[in-house]
């Protein structure tokens, strides 16, 4: 199970996703560009001292990060609001790349086009969405129960 981020654009946010990945031991994609520098003091204060324990690659461009994907066989999981189904009915399988989008306008058409999957954390009714540190970890949540029992061992 990996995480990707698609053009974050707030460093917190990014940070925070880091550090959940180096947590549960799941490596993370950045894929730019980025609306923020690594040197980015908020970015660097919300991953603390996790970040140097995360496996992280940075893709300099989506068109890299998807030759990478396929090239390696790994599934596309899109979380979005646009998503039919939802996170909770779908079955995850350990190889899978949780795909998020940029906080401020998701992902383009082209990169929704490609996802295997589209889904969605429903929400109540009227609201806009979550925020995607919080739905990053809802959705690793899920799909690691489904795919690496050890993770719950781990508490």
């Amino acid at each position: 199970m990996e995480i990707a981020l698609f053009q974050p654009d707030i460093p917190p946010n990014t940070g925070t996703i880091l550090r959940l990945c180096a947590c549960l031991d799941v490596a993370a994609h950045i894929i730019e560009p980025a609306g923020f520098a690594v040197s980015d003091r908020a970015f660097r204060r919300a991953g603390m001292d996790y970040l140097d324990q995360v496996r992280l690659t940075r893709h300099i461009s989506w068109t890299k990060f998807e030759q990478w994907r396929r090239a390696n066989g790994h599934r596309l999981v899109l979380f979005t609001t646009k998503g039919a189904t939802s996170y909770l009915d779908f079955r995850y399988s350990p190889s899978d790349i949780l795909l998020f989008g940029r906080e401020t306008v998701g992902v383009t058409d082209e990169v929704a086009a490609a996802a295997d999957i589209r889904l969605k954390i429903p929400i109540k009714q009227g609201l806009r969405s979550l925020n995607v540190a919080i739905a990053a970890a809802m959705a690793l949540g899920e799909a690691l129960r489904q795919t690496r029992q050890e993770a719950i061992r781990w508490m």
